[in-house]
């Protein structure tokens, strides 16, 4: 006879995690204390993870999960997701062959065959050009707020799929896949702390706007440093706003704003470029429920199905999709 459920552990549905998945990894971060052996908790935090772009947290979560208990097939499927994010091809081809010896669903079958195909490519690619390219060299700016400071890449087109922005207490790390098919890091080691659950990224036309949160309103000397002055100088806005840059000369970033801002209005896009566009303005200016829907509806479907009726795709599994054009066949 099973036993019975322990009415005194806390439980952490799917569906908590989506509604606010940074609430949802402290709680659990607080349970797993009390039960450091959980395999189930690891699991439901590596998917808050993977909601919040954290995505090496995730692999990490996933990989305990596992550890405690090796035939969870959802683990299988959070660390493989996690790790095609972060580019880990191979690997994380390997994870969702593992998960459908496991669970022969139709969601691994989807992300196996984008990983074989990734991978080949990347084969081809390098077939056709004899050595790896050098990545070409991209222009960043930064400045800073009373509350923030802000760095900018200076990358036209970029996918928000092919970004990965990692914060730590004093560093910034950021992958970016260029256009070009070319890959891109850009690793810094902070002047001052900052607040990384409350930092985020913004994919633009234009450029790629990362916004990190001070801890306290004190103004930043440089961006990168030890940070060991002893004497802090506390912010004070400039009316100018002639901010701090990486750059040998002060820049007014107002008019560089009203640039930018010009530069994407005039800005045409077609094709899937257009339908990108959009769908990254819809994810950008939509509600938290909005964002919820269309990141649920897209992994569970294998990438098939976008929705932002979270009311709708919220209570039930999103099914693979795909075009009418198109007839599924499972490898």
């Amino acid at each position: 006879m099973a036993a019975a459920p322990d009415p005194a552990r806390p439980r952490f549905p799917d569906s908590d995690v989506e509604q606010d998945p940074g609430a949802a990894a402290q709680k659990l971060t607080v349970a797993m204390e009390q039960k450091p052996d959980d395999a189930e908790y690891y699991c439901q935090r590596a998917y808050a993870h993977i909601l919040l772009q954290n995505y090496c947290d995730a692999v990490a979560d996933a990989k305990k999960s596992l550890e405690l208990n090796p035939n969870n097939a959802t683990a299988f499927l959070r660390k493989g997701i996690s790790e095609y994010h972060i580019k880990n091809y191979a690997s994380a081809l390997e994870s969702f062959k593992e998960g459908q010896k496991l669970d022969n669903v139709d969601t691994f079958t989807i992300w196996i065959k984008r990983c074989e195909e990734t991978l080949n490519t990347g084969s081809q690619t390098e077939m056709t050009t004899g050595q790896q390219t050098q990545p070409s060299k991209v222009k960043y700016d930064w400045y800073q707020t009373e509350s923030q400071v802000i760095v900018t890449l200076m990358i036209k087109n970029a996918q928000k799929d092919d970004i990965t922005v990692q914060f730590s207490e004093k560093e910034l790390n950021a992958f970016v896949r260029l256009p070009s098919g070319e890959d891109y890091n850009l690793k810094l080691v902070l002047l001052h702390s900052i607040v990384p659950e409350q930092s985020t990224f913004k994919v633009l036309s234009t450029k790629i706007e990362i916004k990190m949160k001070k801890p306290e309103a004190i103004r930043w000397e440089k961006l990168e440093g030890k940070g060991d002055s002893p004497k802090l100088k506390q912010y004070t806005s400039d009316s100018k706003h002639l901010y701090p840059s990486s750059s040998h000369y002060t820049r007014n970033w107002d008019k560089l704003v009203v640039e930018i801002k010009e530069e994407e209005k005039n800005e045409k896009l077609e094709g899937d470029a257009a339908l990108n566009k959009l769908f990254q303005q819809i994810y950008s200016d939509g509600t938290d429920e909005v964002k919820r829907a269309m990141n649920k509806s897209f992994m569970e479907s294998g990438g098939t199905v976008l929705s932002t009726n979270w009311s709708d795709v919220g209570k039930r599994k999103v099914d693979v999709n795909p075009p009418d054009d198109m007839e599924w066949k499972k490898f």
